[in-house]
């Protein structure tokens, strides 16, 4: 049974969340304070965290910022601010997800189950031989899941990971931003496609010489993008 953690300050709220939860299944445990909730998710295992943003404490950004420095559980981040800077940030602080209040309870649990899904397929490969992708001066582990750039390892969330490895794995051809949602995050109608724009910026900060000038990712304007080989 796949455990979640719910860091959340509204009790109504994640009460809600945590019944809905556990009618489809999942063991479900609540922090209603940051730092409580920040502590649990690092010293306990959780299959998945569900973190809202404004929380006593310790803000859903310095969390998810702590957590990615130690582990790849993957994050759905929540809150009720709208603004794209809030998205971007949380996103590129690791964040796997993010989803603005309200919604439905139901549209939680379906996005809690394809990142659950999609994260276990991932860590299912660890007993394969290691697969390695090498392009010019890149080098993609994509059984250990690490990165080198002319010789020097960096650090990927879990969807940067994803989505780098996917666009390796398949050069010279070209994917909208609609499939490539649709792959890495296993969700079709579900969420914001400007999450792939922000997962591509951040993984051209660590791949690229010039981001100005990409060497590996292209984009190919009014179409998507396009690993080069």
């Amino acid at each position: 049974m796949s455990k979640i953690l719910i860091v959340e300050d509204e009790v109504a709220i994640a009460d809600l969340e945590n019944d809905y939860l556990e009618l489809s299944g999942f063991d479900v445990e609540v922090a209603n304070d940051g730092l409580i909730g920040l502590q649990k998710a690092l010293e306990e295992d959780y299959n998945l965290v569900i973190l809202d943003l404004m929380l006593p404490g310790i803000d859903g950004f310095e969390i998810c910022r702590k957590i990615r420095d130690d582990k790849n559980t993957p994050i759905i981040m929540v809150s009720a601010k709208k603004d794209d800077i809030d998205k971007i940030r949380g996103l590129g602080l690791g964040a796997d997800d993010y989803m603005t209040k309200p919604f439905s309870p139901s549209e939680l649990v379906a996005r809690v189950k394809a990142h659950l899904a999609r994260y276990e397929r991932l860590i299912g490969s660890a007993a394969e031989v290691n697969k390695v992708v090498e392009i010019r001066g890149l080098k993609i582990d994509t059984t250990a899941r690490r990165v080198w750039v002319n010789g020097e390892e960096r650090a990927f969330t879990t969807k940067e990971f994803d989505l780098l490895t996917f666009l390796a794995s398949h050069p010279n051809h070209v994917y909208t931003k609609d499939e490539l949602f649709s792959e890495i995050w296993d969700m079709e109608s579900i969420g914001d496609i400007a999450t792939v724009t922000v997962h591509i910026k951040k993984i051209r900060e660590k791949v690229e010489m010039d981001t100005s000038n990409p060497q590996y990712i292209e984009t190919i304007w009014g179409v998507g993008y396009r690993f080069k080989m």
